[in-house]
């Protein structure tokens, strides 16, 4: 999504990039234990994927915020090092230019006030922290941070949770084993799962099973209302795409958007998706947009367009054509994988064909 984020930038800077805010684990994983709050990870790392970095000083802020405090040094040295920061004396914090270096200094400072005194900052994101002392300074609110952070890189897209809340994944396996925490549903810190994914829902904590039901705001809806294509794109499947459409009002804001929708399934073996073909992927995507109102909305008023390389991909499992145009579904099969980027999918080829679908 990087790559593709990037590449749209040469050709238009109105895309809209909605971010789930559920990850719970690595250094996101200590600030929401210790502020109760959602992540932010994917919202620094798209933030500075749309940063217009032939800005004076936008290189330097993307640097520091991709800088994450060493894991192998003792509490001192890790508060040595943030205090550097926060003073202006280190050298990823000197080089940046004001006003944007006495802003990032501000934020270090608010987070330093507000740290626990027993906070880890071992392997800390600074531009987490940055961000995150942003929330807790607009009263737990995500908008104006970002808004602010958006305009002093001069992101050239708009960034949003899909929602300002702090929830965490739960999935239930096929086996009846219930896993909370995107961390093990990602197998990232504890090995891939074992079992397929039978459903995901959201939770308040890590601790409880109960599910909880969360609406997105009328802004959310406007942004949906706004779009000119629609897509479900490349990324974990659980964690990154459904889990964007476990709010509710997300499948009924969709529907009512008149414009092209598209899935572009991942490449290869999705640890989460696994035991699931193309063709299943395409069956609960559908199921999970239609939840809001599973008799009223229509397949073709939410997804219209599936996108393969048949020909260079390699998919999980078969891929049913018959059955996937018999939803009413077009199947568009072109180029995008190309030698350099093989195995993966070529950002610019895809960002070319989905701008084609607006």
């Amino acid at each position: 999504m990087r790559e593709l984020s990037r590449e749209m930038l040469r050709w238009s800077h109105n895309t809209i990039h909605i971010i789930t805010p559920f990850d719970s684990g690595g250094s996101s994983a200590k600030l929401r234990k210790a502020f109760r709050m959602p992540a932010v990870g994917d919202i620094r790392n798209r933030l500075m994927a749309l940063a217009d970095r032939s800005l004076l000083g936008n290189e330097e802020i993307f640097r520091l915020f991709a800088h994450r405090l060493p894991k192998e040094a003792s509490s001192g040295e890790l508060q040595d090092e943030l205090e550097r920061m926060t003073k202006g004396n280190h050298r990823l914090v000197s080089c940046i230019p004001d006003p944007m270096r006495k802003i990032i200094r501000h934020h270090l400072q608010s987070f330093q006030d507000s740290m626990p005194s027993d906070f880890d900052l071992t392997g800390a994101s600074i531009g987490n922290l940055v961000l995150a002392a942003g929330y807790l300074e607009h009263q737990r609110r995500m908008d104006p941070v970002i808004y602010i952070f958006s305009k002093l890189v001069q992101a050239r897209g708009t960034v949003r949770p899909v929602v300002n809340k702090d929830m965490h994944l739960m999935a239930e396996l096929d086996n009846g084993e219930v896993i909370i925490g995107q961390h093990l549903i990602t197998g990232k810190e504890t090995g891939p799962i074992h079992e397929t994914i039978r459903s995901l829902r959201l939770t308040q904590t890590l601790e409880g099973r109960t599910v909880v039901d969360v609406p997105i705001r009328n802004k959310m809806k406007e942004l949906i209302a706004e779009a000119e294509l629609i897509c479900y794109p490349i990324g974990s499947f659980y964690s990154s795409v459904v889990a964007n459409l476990l709010p509710s009002g997300v499948g009924s804001a969709i529907a009512a958007n008149s414009c092209s929708k598209v899935f572009v399934p991942n490449l290869g073996m999705d640890p989460e998706a696994k035991g699931l073909s193309v063709t299943d992927q395409i069956g609960i995507l559908l199921g999970y947009l239609r939840r809001d109102a599973p008799n009223e909305i229509a397949d073709a008023e939410i997804l219209n367009f599936v996108l393969l390389d048949i020909k260079n991909g390699k998919y999980p499992g078969p891929i049913d054509q018959k059955l996937i145009r018999s939803w009413g579904l077009e199947i568009i099969d072109c180029s995008l994988v190309t030698e350099a980027s093989s195995p993966y999918l070529d950002g610019a080829k895809l960002a070319e064909v989905l701008l084609s679908l607006t």
